[in-house]
């Protein structure tokens, strides 16, 4: 390999905060000249941030490999048709970057591979000789995000590695899903990162079940719960929790009541108006699942959780109604909507069966109802859990544990599909007995350039980034800090060689700059070890070797220093390993 030097590298640093960044990581990412935004959503890896995104990329593939999976690519441009063939044309909406070619067929930048791979699987796995496979890919995707932010935590084009199981049953489905899981484990501890495994919602991806892998972060987009007593943790669009038993209200036993609420129409205005607290509300919402109005009943000190409630109504598709839908549908005017009397099916959240003494919107304007019994008064079609949890609720795997929030970073997502894409493309094999079966699907997605951000994310300090040696650019930076100078450029080019030769990659800092700035560029850049070769430290044998984790530098003999550093780069090596 030849020696890396910063005078010949493209290594722009900046010494301020990008205005435009909001988060850690995306601002030392820019500051460390890692990459630099084109447009929104869109940026380019300069040549030290894509050595790193190269070394994740290496990782995953290596875990992919060991688990069994099959490299493949496909094509990043996909037909309208296997689209439609799925049901997801729709369902993707206008996050789909969408196009035609100039014999007008209408053809689509893929934000997923579910459909590619299963049209793939359906002409090439026939046989039950044929199953497991697992395929995946390392490929650039493209969403069009509404809102893109935090540099790549949310971009419009991103690196993806998804994988793609095919089995014979739900038994064998259930052992690639583990391989898969258990690669994801290896490889997110591999890159440095602390993540948490939680249930999540399948949401457009469909399927029966599947699990998120979390890097936690103050800056995560994502709500997530944990029990502080036992292993359950979920997404908040997943979670659930033990309600308590329920209690009556005081005078829950009198019959409904019309009260005056004159221009109250929230549940917080209601409250304060008949100093209620909003637990005893009924908080009415209506909704259009797949065209039809349904009426949805919630406590009103909770909000309805409508990935829930889309799994629970086997909904494709979900809208809140409008004024005029809502009067059509209760007979009263936006805010004071309620259960009893409704024609239109009502849904209700579990937490409420039981409940007595509640208060409710009575349908008309300008009222609420009194005293309002789930049993006596409400007819309720079907009792779902349709709300979200909440810090403090009790956990429902143990029932004594209590659930605590905390934000995450979506790293990557693990899903048991089952045969909804399989059933789509008529993907079936032959077993042993000569019956046609479908074949079982999974998949699993890790967003490279995503968790190539999250490592940033997670291990910064107030100098700059603090790079585990798996997936730093350089694990070795060494600073020659009088490079005009024979003796120091000599000894940090034999130095470079030495380390080079052990099979290292190495920096090597050989610009005309005064040591301050040397130093803060290699603390900024977050390098996990740096030598630094000056004059002074020659003059007693020795280099100066310092950790990026470590706040003090310690003296090496300058014969012996390569071997060392190469152990600590192997040691640090083995200790990612899980």
């Amino acid at each position: 390999m030849s020696i890396a030097r910063w005078s010949e590298s493209l290594i722009p640093t900046l010494r301020d905060d990008p205005q435009d960044a909001e988060i850690p990581s995306h601002k030392l990412m820019l500051r460390a000249g890692l990459i630099r935004k084109l447009a929104g959503g869109l940026y380019t890896f300069l040549p030290l941030g894509c050595k790193a995104l190269r070394r994740v990329e290496a990782i995953v593939r290596e875990e992919m490999d060991r688990a069994g999976a099959l490299e493949i690519l496909m094509p990043a441009l996909q037909p309208r048709e296997i689209w439609e063939q799925s049901g997801r044309y729709g369902v993707m909406g206008e996050v789909m970057f969408r196009l035609q070619d100039r014999q007008k067929r209408e053809l689509a930048l893929g934000p997923t591979h579910e459909e590619v791979v299963t049209f793939l699987a359906a002409a090439e796995l026939k046989s039950y000789r044929h199953l497991p496979r697992t395929l995946y890919q390392i490929q650039t995707k493209f969403r069009d995000e509404i809102r893109p932010r935090f540099g790549l935590m949310r971009a419009k084009e991103f690196i993806m590695k998804d994988a793609y199981s095919f089995d014979r049953s739900w038994e064998d489905a259930d052992e690639s899903y583990r391989k898969m899981y258990e690669a994801y484990v290896r490889a997110f501890a591999r890159c440095g990162l602390r993540v948490k495994a939680v249930e999540a919602d399948t949401g457009a991806m469909g399927g029966q079940w599947s699990h998120e892998f979390m890097v936690l972060a103050e800056a995560g987009e994502d709500g997530i719960v944990e029990c502080d007593a036992c292993a359950y943790a979920a997404n908040l669009e997943r979670a659930e929790c033990a309600w308590p038993a329920a209690k009556p209200f005081p005078d829950s036993e009198k019959p409904v009541e019309p009260v005056a609420t004159p221009d109250a129409r929230t549940i917080e205005q209601v409250a304060a108006f008949l100093s209620c607290e909003p637990a005893r509300f009924l908080k009415t919402l209506v909704y259009h699942a797949d065209g039809r109005p349904v009426a949805v009943l919630v406590p009103g000190d909770r909000d309805v959780n409508e990935a829930k409630l889309a799994r629970a109504l086997e909904a494709g598709s979900l809208a809140l109604a409008d004024e005029t839908a809502i009067a059509e549908a209760t007979g009263g005017p936006l805010g004071f909507s309620g259960p009893v009397g409704l024609t239109i099916p009502v849904h209700a959240d579990a937490s409420l069966k039981g409940r007595r003494g509640l208060i409710a919107g009575a349908n008309r304007a300008d009222t609420h109802l009194r005293n309002v019994d789930m049993e006596r008064d409400v007819a309720v079609k079907a009792w779902h859990d349709l709300s979200f949890v909440r810090h403090g609720d009790r956990c429902p795997r143990c029932a004594a544990g209590i659930l605590r929030e905390k934000r995450g970073i979506e790293v990557g997502h693990v899903f048991k599909l089952g045969t909804k894409y399989t059933d789509a493309f008529a993907a079936r094999f032959l077993d042993e007995h000569g019956q046609t079966e479908p074949i079982v699907m999974g998949c699993y997605g890790i967003g490279v350039s995503r968790t190539l951000q999250s490592v940033v994310e997670q291990r910064h300090d107030d100098r700059g980034i603090v790079w585990p040696m798996s997936v730093a650019p350089y694990p070795v930076v060494v600073l020659a800090l009088s490079p005009d100078k024979e003796p120091c450029r000599a000894a940090a080019d034999r130095l470079a060689r030495e380390l080079d030769d052990a099979g290292l990659d190495v920096l090597l800092d050989d610009r005309d700059e005064r040591p301050g700035v040397k130093f803060a560029d290699a603390d900024l850049l977050g390098f996990p070890v740096r030598a630094v070769v000056s004059e002074r430290s020659l003059a007693g044998g020795h280099i100066e070797i310092k950790l990026r984790a470590e706040t003090k530098p310690t003296l090496m003999d300058r014969e012996t220093v390569a071997d060392k550093i190469r152990q600590v780069y192997e040691d640090s090596i083995k200790a990612l390993i899980p």
